[in-house]
């Protein structure tokens, strides 16, 4: 489409993760494995954690909530690029490229605040037992999570609204498997120092004020730990938090990894791979990291199928 002296893009060529044809069957298959695996892992957890009256606790409401939130996050980027693993044409509209990197970027941006909700709830339960229920009522992790929701939409509307207003007039090549903000705005026609201020400034407050608020968080935790004079009191806390620091730490490392480079911004293969780990891998992670050492799950799994037969 003729806008003036420019041709305005109407769609977006995704190169994806590798241009050799005979691996596109394999990644299909690799990654519709990952997929299937990350769907049904998170469902679990939501099903068993439902149904199970001893899972009705904040710990568990939240895990709820973030696996809800890794089944969007994956559905929001995986199918399309398993399309695109079989299709000749790659390509994806101006407008779903939009509406995908918007949606993105809200679910990351609510993620980070979740992760620092559940944080939180790990330090009222371990730092100030006796007044866990007061403080981690119902009514409160509500209230968390959707503030965890809110901040993530502010942050994908701010994102999104500065980047719509670039004009794109060519070339279309994406050298990404999805549309994600860093890699349009390489293909915007106009000056993107001030978006690239903006992404910066929203990964600050939307992904290192959490992991900062999260990390002094466990200093007190880990405080608190080393304080209980019984082995087993010691291990069964640090047990707790276990899955958490490791699900933290994989998310947080390749979002930094992304997001907080000012100046220039360059998408290369390390950066897809990051984009991918925290995108597709970390979401499949969770709930093996969450199940595998969990003793609760696994008690409330053995309940359920004691009950349905």
């Amino acid at each position: 489409m003729v806008t003036g002296n420019f041709t305005t893009v109407v769609e977006f060529i995704l190169l994806g993760l590798t241009n050799k044809q005979d691996m596109q069957i394999l990644l299909f298959i690799e990654f519709l494995i990952c997929y299937i695996v990350s769907f049904i892992g998170n469902m679990f957890i939501i099903w068993i954690s439902s149904i199970n009256p001893r899972l009705h606790t904040p710990m568990y409401f939240f895990l709820r909530t973030l696996s809800f939130l890794d089944i969007c996050y994956t559905s929001c980027v995986v199918p399309k690029m398993l399309i695109n693993f079989l299709s000749m044409k790659k390509t994806i509209s101006y407008n779903g490229c939009v509406t995908q990197m918007f949606i993105h970027m809200s679910l990351g941006g609510t993620e980070c605040y979740l992760l620092l909700s559940m944080a939180y709830d790990r330090y009222v339960a371990i730092c100030s037992p006796l007044h866990y229920t007061n403080f981690m009522n119902p009514v409160f992790c509500i209230r968390m999570t959707m503030v965890s929701w809110v901040g993530g939409l502010v942050n994908a509307i701010i994102n999104t609204v500065y980047t719509v207003q670039l004009p794109f007039c060519g070339p279309n090549v994406v050298n990404h498997f999805f549309c994600e903000v860093p890699t349009l705005l390489e293909l915007a026609c106009a000056d993107t120092s001030l978006n690239k201020t903006v992404l910066f400034v929203c990964a600050i407050v939307v992904a290192v004020a959490p992991f900062f608020l999260i990390f002094i968080t466990y200093v007190h935790i880990i405080s608190s730990i080393m304080k209980i004079r019984a082995n087993t009191g010691q291990r069964k806390a640090f047990s707790t938090c276990a899955s958490h620091v490791i699900v933290v730490t994989l998310f947080y490392g390749t979002i930094f990894f992304i997001y907080l480079r000012p100046g220039t911004i360059h998408v290369t293969n390390q950066d897809k791979m990051a984009t991918l780990f925290y995108s597709v891998i970390t979401p499949m992670l969770n709930p093996l990291i969450y199940t595998l050492r969990n003793k609760d799950v696994k008690l409330a799994l053995k309940e359920t199928t004691r009950r349905l037969n």
